[in-house]
């Protein structure tokens, strides 16, 4: 399916991908507290809406529809989760294939910053054209950014693909910003939970 190709340049979107199953983690892991709050919580309170021109949560769980509609974030139900991370990446383009460039954000690295994600937009506006993604020792990690140009290549990804292969298709289209390691860390099971509840003391 095609989508739009005018672009404000650098408009920026944010789609945040919460739509996964967490067959690894046994549960709604989204819901999971860490220092008081819920991952999925955490992972918007990360977004930097101030510098998006709309934020888009994707999702299957009513819950967090509604905690979307708390910081005032447009909400899209993924219907069919089940064919993986490709189709939440899908809808979210459709949703702002007008921006400049989209931001995709995990929900599940509650050590993430916003100051940090503020600066990787930064980055992005400095260079247009690139991929832009937060990384440790050159190790790169989520979110990511990317321009228009790549839109058409996120939409042919098929089933638990996310924008890697593309970023691998394209290493020298990519920016990298630095960040503390923990910062780069999912919780993709309860141990890696634990240990991210540990890190945070």
């Amino acid at each position: 399916m095609s989508i739009s190709v005018d672009h404000a340049p650098l408009s920026l979107g944010c789609v945040v991908l919460a739509a996964g199953s967490a067959r690894r983690f046994g549960a709604n892991k989204l819901l999971e507290p860490l220092g008081g709050r819920s991952l999925i919580r955490r992972a918007l309170e990360a977004v930097p809406a101030a510098q998006c021109q709309r934020v888009v949560v994707v999702t299957q769980y009513p819950e967090i529809v509604e905690l979307a509609k708390e910081f005032s974030f447009a909400a899209s139900i993924n219907p069919e989760p089940e064919r993986g991370l490709s189709s939440s990446v899908a809808i979210g383009l459709r949703e702002l294939s007008g921006c400049g460039g989209i931001l995709f954000q995990v929900a599940d690295q509650p050590l993430l910053r916003r100051e940090s994600v503020e600066a990787l937009a930064a980055l992005w506006r400095q260079r247009p054209e690139h991929i832009a993604a937060l990384s440790n020792d050159g190790l790169r990690g989520n979110p990511c950014l990317f321009p228009a140009r790549f839109y058409p290549e996120l939409l042919a990804l098929t089933g638990d693909q996310g924008g890697s292969s593309v970023i691998r298709a394209h290493p020298e289209a990519l920016e990298l910003l630095e960040v503390p390691v923990e910062e780069l860390l999912d919780a993709d099971s309860p141990a890696a939970l634990e240990r991210l509840r540990a890190l945070e003391g």
